[in-house]
Order: structure tokens, then sequence, then C-alpha cells
């Protein structure tokens, strides 16, 4: 239960980082948002591992719809991670050399690719959050 609420709680405040962050074009605010996020990330991960050993010990029989939001949470997870990833090579399409670029220019770029990378990571925890709201209703 303390695990369940430890997501549910840097989730949230993942998200409103981020939520902020991106609203306000604030990227250097994201320097705080990353470990924040990191830390809901493996809160994620442990409750997926620890919940499907209590199942498969027996110790657990949650229904099924408890299982697929609870493992839903780390497939978000891996999928905004993975969209993330993306940012950078869509924000460098059509750039030849970043070097041969003034620093105004990369400063411009990193911007938007920071921006980008949060906005991407705040859906995937807002996405995480009612996920993980929605496995709690259903028990388990």
């Amino acid at each position: 239960m303390v695990l369940g609420i430890a997501v549910l709680a840097a989730n949230a405040v993942a998200a409103g980082w981020g939520g902020l962050t991106w609203l306000r074009k604030r990227p250097r605010w994201s320097i705080g948002f990353w470990p924040v996020l990191r830390v809901a990330q493996a809160l994620v991960a442990v409750q997926v591992v620890l919940g499907l050993l209590l199942v498969a010990r027996g110790a657990s029989t949650p229904d099924g719809l408890h299982i697929a939001y609870g493992i839903s949470l780390l497939v978000i997870s891996l999928v905004s991670e993975g969209m993330r990833a993306g940012v950078a090579q869509r924000e460098l399409e059509g750039v030849e050399d970043i070097d041969s670029l003034e620093r105004s220019e990369q400063l411009a770029i990193a911007h938007r690719v920071a921006l980008a990378e949060v906005g991407v990571m705040t859906v995937g925890a807002l996405l995480i959050l009612t996920l993980a709201l929605r496995a709690y209703q259903t028990g388990g």
C-alpha cells in the first residue's frame, strides 16, 4: 500500500513539475524534473515487480484488470522513453552540421529539445498517474 501511494505521489509531482516547465517554457526547470521523474519511474518498476512476485507466490489474487493496469504503467514508461529519444532527431532534421550553427541557434535548438522531451515525459507521467489511480480503485 505504501509503495502504491509513493507511485501515485511521485508521478503526480513529476507530472506537475513537468507541466509547469513545459507550459512556462522554462527549460532550466527541467534540471530538477529529471531526478523526480526517474524516482517515479523506479517506483513504478519496483511496484510492478513486487506485484508480480506476490501474484506468483499466491500471496495476492487481484483480478485481471488490476494486473493489466499495473503492467501498463511499465509499458507507458518504456514507450514514453522511446518517444523522447525521437525528439532530438526531429529537431535536428535538415541541420547539416550543428557545430556550424551560431551559438544562439544551437541554444535555441537545445531549448526546444529540452522542452519537447519534458512534454513527452510529462504526458507519460500523467498517463501513469491516471492508470495507477485506476489500479488502486480496482483493489488488489
